[in-house]
């Protein structure tokens, strides 16, 4: 038996990430029970855990088109999947070691996987359903954690315990990687005889690409807010996450409309990264509950209307293959983490030296924001080529 029913395989793409979504969240919101299991009570320890994703995310998206090319894109995905699965040890670690390496491996099984979302939809969807596809799979890890962040007691209720829940999550991964299996890929050609092979893209032409240094730039600034916000922002006394994961997932599906009806894809990139940045000072700087509130939910409906947009310029560039798709988004991710581990890093470092005060750290957070809207000036518009096309 083979799948082949182009819905039903973005269904499993949809659910896996989500999946993903939920087993890392879930694992978050455990931290304060797995420390007391693992008898870990230092913060630091603890940050320690939280942040393997990010080093697992670097690591990952860099890697993630190398492992495409020798195992193909579809056990590519396949071992990405399992990946996430080998989560199940993080509520079953005997120690500390197992935990943080049990969370590497579920964190770089996300990287991989998210990369390998537009190989899949190049190779299932035409270029007029890549931008509905692409929105809904930007949606997915926000779908998983709207779930753990709403309704975790209740799951934890329904399962017995916050370890069971996160063994249920790694379980039906493996189901999930199970069914991937029966998913048929055809084997890319190029455009002339069948006979060809595939067309190939190396990394060393898509570091000396200038528009992959702008793509990942222009998301750089994003990134590095959305991690801060549920890293730092609570600590300052700022928790309205939830809002801006809620509206998120609005404004998500309110760009995939958008960019079914209209093929320009800068201008909202653009005047949504202006409205992001307006909002975040919002959010970071009004002493006003209603006014954080209503920034947040701005916030979060700003940062992914224009995703679906975002990650459909690559499709929409002419000439496009699935090789150097995979690393154009490969370089994307791991461009982007960097640039935000490090300033994030400074972000910490900045509230140390003035004594615990986030101000200047929110000023920078804010200016850093900018890159989204800068960028923008920089990306190429494809909606001519579609025109063409």
């Amino acid at each position: 038996m083979n799948i082949t029913n182009k819905y039903l395989v973005e269904a499993l793409v949809f659910l896996s990430y989500m999946l993903f979504a939920m087993a890392w969240v879930g694992g978050a919101a455990s931290m304060e029970q797995i420390m007391l299991a693992m008898k870990v009570d230092s913060l630091a320890s603890a940050s320690f855990i939280s942040g393997m994703v990010t080093f697992a995310k670097i690591v990952g998206t860099f890697g993630a088109a190398w492992l495409a090319v020798k195992l193909g894109v579809k056990y590519a995905f396949l071992v990405s999947s399992v990946l996430i699965a080998i989560g199940i040890f993080t509520p079953m670690s005997p120690n500390y070691e197992w935990l943080l390496l049990s969370r590497f491996l579920m964190g770089l099984g996300g990287a991989f996987m998210i990369v390998y979302f537009n190989p899949i939809v190049m190779q299932f969807f035409t270029v007029e359903e890549r931008p509905a596809i692409n929105g809904l799979n930007a949606v997915a890890f926000n779908v998983g954690t709207a779930i753990i962040l709403w309704f975790m007691s209740d799951i934890n209720t329904l399962t017995g315990g916050w370890k069971e829940s996160l063994i249920v999550f790694s379980v039906m991964s493996f189901v999930l990687a199970a069914i991937w299996l029966l998913v048929k890929f055809n084997v890319e050609q190029t455009s002339g005889s069948s006979s060809e092979p595939a067309a190939t893209y190396s990394y060393w032409e898509g570091l000396k690409d200038k528009f992959n240094w702008i793509y990942g730039l222009t998301y750089a600034g994003l990134l590095t807010f959305y991690i801060c916000l549920f890293t730092f922002y609570p600590q300052a006394g700022i928790s309205q996450s939830k809002w801006v994961i809620g509206f998120g997932i609005i404004g998500t599906f309110a760009g995939i409309i958008y960019s079914k009806k209209f093929p320009k894809r800068v201008p909202i990139i653009r005047w949504s990264g202006l409205m992001i940045t307006l909002t975040i000072i919002g959010l970071s700087f009004s002493s006003l509950a209603t006014v954080q509130i209503i920034s947040a939910m701005l916030l979060g409906f700003f940062i992914f209307l224009p995703v679906t947009a975002l990650v459909s310029i690559p499709h929409e560039l002419p000439n496009m293959t699935t090789a150097r798709i995979t690393v154009i988004f490969s370089l994307f991710y791991s461009i982007s983490y960097l640039f935000s581990t490090v300033l994030l890093w400074l972000f910490g470092k900045m509230v140390d030296l003035n004594n615990g005060d986030f101000t200047q750290s929110f000023v920078l957070i804010a200016i850093v924001s900018t890159t989204f809207f800068i960028g923008s000036f920089f990306l190429p518009e494809t909606a001519k080529q579609q025109g063409e096309s």
